[in-house]
C-alpha cells in the first residue's frame, strides 16, 4: 500500500477528500448498557451535555469561520463544561505553536488528552486537566465517552484549520486577481492613450509632409514640366502624381481594400489611374503589350468590371473599387 504524502508535499489550503469512513467509526460514543435508575439518569445528564458540546462547536465553528484563533479560545472554555465534573475542569489547545487555556487553568496529573491532526500530521493536542482529584472511571477519572468526545473535538479542530487555510488561500487568490485586473485596467488605459497620441502624431506628420510637398517639391515640379520635353512631361506628370498620392495613398488603400490584386497588378493600376496608356506602362515597365494586356484583364476581373462599358481609368479615379463587389 502506497504510504500517505508527507506534509510538506501537499498544496496547504488544499481541499482534500475524506476517504470512505469505517462504518463502526461513525458510532462515536459507546452504548451506555446501565441498568440501575439512578446510573442511567446520570449517564443520560452525561450524554445531553456531549451533545450539547458538539452542538455548541459547531455553532462555534460558524461564528469564527475566518478565525481559528477565536474559535480555540473559545472552545478551550466552553469545552469544560462538557466533562462529568466541569467545577474542577479546565482546557488547553496547543496548536501550530501557540497555546490557547481556559480561564483558571493548571497542569495537573489529572489529564485526558487527544492528538490534533493536519493532513494527517500532528499539528497540536487537546488536553482537559481537573483540577483536583475524582473517582476513578475507565481512563482516570475520565469517562470512556469522555475520549471518544475529545478525540471528536482534536479531529474537529484539524478540520476547521484546514478549511479555514482554505477559504484564506482563496480569499487571497481572489484579492491578487483582483489586483492583476485592475493594473490590466489601467494598462489598457494608457495604451489607448498612447495609442491615439500615435495616431494623432502620425496626423501631424501627415500634414507635414503634404505641406512640404505642396510648398517645396510642387513648385519645382511645376517649373520641370515647363522646361521639360514634351516627351518627358508625362513622367514628370505621374512623379507629380504620385507624391500627391502621399497626402492620400490610392496603392495602400487598393491593396488594402483588393487583397485579390498582386504587387504588380496594383502598380500598374496606379499607372493607368495617372493616366498612363499601355504602350508608356510597357516601356516603363520594360514588358511586351501583351503582358500588359493580360494585366488589364486581370486587375478587370479582379475588381468585378469584365464589363467593357467600364473605362478602368475612369473606374480606378472614382474611387469605386472602395465600394465591396
Amino acid at each position: 500500500m502506497a504510504s500517505e504524502p508527507k506534509h510538506g508535499a501537499r498544496q496547504r489550503g488544499k481541499r482534500l477528500s475524506p476517504p470512505n469512513p469505517d462504518p463502526a467509526r461513525l458510532w462515536r460514543i459507546p452504548l451506555n448498557t446501565e441498568t440501575e435508575p439512578s446510573r442511567v439518569e446520570t449517564a443520560l445528564r452525561e450524554r445531553i451535555k456531549e451533545l450539547n458540546c458538539l452542538y455548541g462547536i459547531a455553532q462555534l465553528s460558524e461564528r469564527h469561520m475566518d478565525s481559528l484563533e477565536k474559535f480555540l479560545q473559545e472552545l478551550v472554555n466552553f469545552l469544560p463544561f462538557s466533562w462529568q465534573y466541569p467545577e474542577v475542569a479546565c482546557a488547553r489547545v496547543e496548536f501550530k505553536g501557540r497555546t490557547y487555556r481556559s480561564n483558571g487553568f493548571k497542569i495537573t496529573k489529572w489529564r485526558q488528552s487527544s492528538q490534533v491532526l493536519e493532513y494527517n500530521e500532528p499539528a497540536g493536542e487537546l488536553s482537559v486537566f481537573y483540577l483536583e482529584a475524582r473517582p476513578p472511571a475507565d481512563e482516570g477519572p475520565f469517562l470512556k465517552e469522555e475520549r471518544a468526545l475529545i478525540d471528536a473535538v482534536a479531529e474537529r479542530i484539524g478540520t476547521l484549520s484546514m478549511r479555514i487555510s482554505a477559504e484564506l488561500e482563496l480569499q487571497e487568490t481572489n484579492r491578487q486577481l483582483t489586483v492583476e485586473r485592475t493594473a490590466l485596467q489601467e494598462t489598457n488605459a494608457a495604451l489607448r492613450t498612447v495609442l491615439s497620441r500615435i495616431e494623432e502624431e502620425k496626423k501631424e506628420i501627415h500634414r507635414d509632409l503634404r505641406l512640404n510637398i505642396e510648398k517645396i517639391i510642387m513648385p519645382i515640379l511645376h517649373s520641370l514640366l515647363l522646361e521639360a520635353p514634351k516627351a518627358q512631361r508625362k513622367y514628370v506628370e505621374m512623379l507629380r502624381d504620385n507624391l500627391e498620392e502621399i497626402a492620400s495613398p490610392f496603392v495602400r488603400e487598393l491593396s488594402r481594400t483588393c487583397l485579390a490584386l498582386t504587387p504588380t497588378e496594383v502598380a500598374i493600376c496606379n499607372m493607368i489611374r495617372g493616366g498612363l496608356r499601355t504602350k508608356e506602362i510597357a516601356e516603363l515597365r520594360g514588358v511586351s503589350l501583351a503582358t500588359v494586356h493580360r494585366h488589364r484583364e486581370h486587375i478587370r476581373r479582379k475588381l468585378g468590371i469584365t464589363n467593357d462599358d467600364v473605362n478602368l481609368a475612369t473606374f480606378l479615379q472614382s474611387g469605386m473599387w472602395q465600394v465591396p463587389v
